[in-house]
């Protein structure tokens, strides 16, 4: 039997669409100047300048101007010494051993006018600029006439990106919304890793002023790891609701904590049958990882992998550690923890837990118990970020049909951020005749 491979390609993204027709303008703008300059140098400019974010594009638009016009200057002014050295004869400047060895000396010129002049970010592209004019065109029939129009071709390409890169279609911008969504579940790919796209649309929705947030099971280190160079402003929901984190100040907003007479009865509890576990605090503001002893194979994973975190403390104790309790951890072999499982509900005061039982995701074989306080629910976490933050109306993204605003069936295609998008500013064309 054939098995049929089905193959889509992506939808061109709006970068490609307007460096398209960045690069068409400037053909145009070049036969409207009778085909003066060189438009290569025009498409080069929109080409670096169309960037992503308003501000990087900026940035880069400032590097390529000055780097531009310094190479522009010290290239000139090699025209004019060999000029001069040839005796200012019609005709160009011929090769000669002596040209190169000027041109050598002044790139040192070149580097060095960008340090002095606090430009260093731009010595590349003035480097480029100079090397392009005494090296490529210095042989040509008028030298001089490049350097202008090499000049205002780069200037012509930088106008161009910053116009196009500015226009946009009409939008909505819905800032009265907070959307929440998961991470392993949706944002990151069948990888666990961000995708390129996903970062660079949620910094840019964060940056135009979208309430955007994460709901997840993670901690707030892990999360930092997942989600690195994505610049979360809003807190986070962390811990599977135990805790709201302030991913900017570092520090624990709200918490849902055991009392230290539940602490105690569960790690009495636990003892007592001969479990060992994690106990997960919150003390000023750091998460405390306590453990007695670590007797199997992903205890030892865990403590391990997360032990060098500068976000996580772990601390061998000798006895059990009841003040400031998140939740306990059980990591076992599956069949004995869902035998723990059942022992627990059958507790008179299971009630006052919330106990989440799960297969491990990277431990074969071995399945998790996560014990909270009972109001310790993402729901009831999200209920006190809206009272914060003031906000009536919440989406929220998820794989669990049913359970979330918006389902998310496939994290792979970058559909959670897309469909955000959808939401934050949907195109209104009423917004252009208003």
């Amino acid at each position: 039997m054939i098995q049929q491979i089905s193959f889509k390609l992506p939808i061109p993204g709006q970068r490609i669409v307007r460096s398209t027709i960045a690069v068409a303008l400037c053909f145009v703008i070049y036969y409207l100047r009778g085909k003066r300059g060189i438009p290569f140098y025009s498409a080069l400019a929109v080409l670096q300048c169309m960037q992503p974010y308003h501000t990087s594009m900026k940035e880069m638009a400032k590097k390529r101007t000055t780097g531009t016009f310094v190479g522009a200057f010290w290239g000139l002014a090699v025209i004019l010494i060999l000029l001069a050295l040839n005796g200012n004869r019609p005709g160009g400047i011929e090769e000669s051993f002596t040209k190169y060895m000027l041109i050598s000396l002044f790139t040192g010129i070149v580097l060095y006018s960008t340090v002095v002049l606090d430009c260093k970010k731009s010595s590349y592209f003035s480097c480029v600029v100079f090397l392009s004019i005494t090296v490529m065109h210095i042989t040509d029939e008028s030298p001089i006439l490049f350097v202008m129009n090499r000049v205002l071709d780069t200037l012509i390409g930088i106008g161009l990106a910053i116009i196009v890169n500015s226009a946009h279609l009409p939008r909505r911008k819905h800032n009265e919304i907070l959307f929440v969504s998961g991470i392993d579940d949706t944002i990151l790919n069948s990888g666990s890793r961000l995708t390129p796209y996903n970062k660079v649309e949620l910094n840019r929705l964060i940056e135009n002023g979208a309430n955007f947030t994460i709901s997840t099971i993670r901690t707030p280190a892990s999360v930092r790891e997942a989600l690195e160079g994505v610049n979360l402003k809003l807190p986070i929901i962390a811990m599977d609701g135990a805790v709201l984190y302030d991913m900017e100040e570092n520090s624990f907003l709200m918490k849902y904590q055991m009392s230290d007479s539940q602490a105690d009865k569960m790690s009495t509890f636990l003892d007592d049958i001969g479990i060992t576990y994690f106990t997960n605090t919150v003390v000023d503001d750091l998460l405390v990882i306590y453990y007695q002893n670590l007797e199997n194979e992903a205890e030892q994973g865990i403590y391990e992998r997360h032990r060098k975190s500068p976000y996580r403390n772990y601390v061998k104790v000798e006895h059990p550690i009841c003040s400031n309790v998140v939740y306990f951890l059980v990591i076992e072999k599956k069949e004995k923890t869902e035998q723990l499982y059942q022992q627990l509900m059958e507790q008179e005061w299971v009630s006052d837990f919330r106990i989440v039982l799960a297969d491990s995701m990277n431990y074969p074989g071995y399945a998790h118990i996560k014990i909270y306080h009972k109001q310790a629910t993402r729901e009831h976490m999200l209920q006190n970020l809206e009272a914060l933050l003031d906000i009536e109306k919440t989406v929220t993204f998820g794989s669990i049909e049913g359970k979330y605003d918006v389902f998310i069936a496939n994290s792979d295609r970058n559909i959670m951020v897309k469909e955000l998008k959808k939401r934050y500013e949907p195109v209104d064309f009423k917004l252009a005749n208003s």
